[in-house]
């Protein structure tokens, strides 16, 4: 009714108003007289539609804003439906966030322009606190320690290896190393350690004096000459010049990267879309190695 008044007040008579509604002038006139017994008064001055009434002046102020507001409604809808607007929040380690996430975003930005996407780079542990809370959509970590409520999908599994400066003596070494083989150096433990179950390594965590859980500081740590650590292998890409990886004969210490994201909550149809680009940007990424 808001509509059809409207365009017969701005057209000044029922045939051009018609005409833009793509309705029979009877089917407008027939609509307009519903919306004045409605309002129980007239809303033109005369039969002809050229002059509106107090009443209708009023209504044609008050009507074209709510048209405005309701297309506007519409289209915020639509476009959210199609991935086109709305905020995509993920949370993500340190090493994903860097190795992965850059290239992620550009895709999906560059497909999604009018998407906000927000990143947080932190450790596994805040990464399901942060899920819990519902403060982010999607987290990029390891999920062991999720409750029930946390939905995880297996992303890739990730192999350890030792970080240590370039001139250290483990770096000379060709072979893949045993755990024992770095028992005579001072170790930096950090959060990632605990995903490794190994016996002897679990005695080498267990005697270290240093706990670092960021990774730029663990690195830092290390280019000082303070110990050795061992970290993912996706934090080879990272790894300044003065640093060396290397690998680990332990085929079992691998870090699991998975998708988590609340299980009994939706995903919204731009949250979908990035999560099908990080599946993507992580097949790109393992096929390097």
């Amino acid at each position: 009714m808001l509509r059809c008044f409207s365009a017969v007040a701005q057209s000044g008579n029922l045939a051009d108003a018609a005409d833009r509604l793509g309705r029979t002038p009877s089917a407008v006139s027939m609509m307009l007289k519903q919306f004045e017994s409605h309002l129980g008064a007239p809303l033109f001055e005369s039969e002809r539609k050229g002059r509106l009434t107090a009443l209708g002046d009023f209504v044609l102020e008050e009507a074209l804003g709510e048209i405005e507001h309701f297309e506007r409604t519409v289209t915020a809808i639509e476009g959210f439906a199609r991935s086109k607007s709305g905020v995509v929040r993920v949370a993500a380690v340190p090493s994903v966030a860097e190795a992965i996430l850059p290239g992620v975003v550009k895709r999906f930005s560059d497909e999604h322009p009018g998407v906000l996407v927000e990143v947080r780079d932190i450790d596994s542990t805040a990464v399901l606190r942060e899920l819990q809370r519902e403060r982010v959509d999607l987290g990029l970590a390891t999920g062991t320690e999720a409750g029930g409520e946390i939905q995880r999908e297996l992303l890739f599994t990730d192999a350890f290896g030792v970080v240590c400066r370039a001139d250290h003596p483990l770096a000379a070494e060709t072979k893949p190393l045993d755990w024992d083989g770095l028992e005579p150096w001072p170790f930096i433990a950090n959060g990632v350690c605990a995903h490794i179950a190994d016996e002897r390594f679990r005695a080498i965590f267990a005697k270290s004096h240093l706990m670092v859980r960021n990774t730029t500081s663990i690195l830092a740590m290390v280019r000082a000459g303070i110990g050795i650590t061992v970290l993912p292998r996706l934090v080879v890409n990272s790894v300044h010049r003065e640093l060396s990886f290397v690998p680990i004969a332990d085929l079992t210490a691998m870090r699991r990267i998975e998708i988590l994201r609340r299980g009994h909550n939706a995903l919204s149809p731009a949250a979908k879309s990035f999560s099908d680009a990080i599946r993507q940007g992580a097949r790109d990424v393992v096929s390097t190695w």
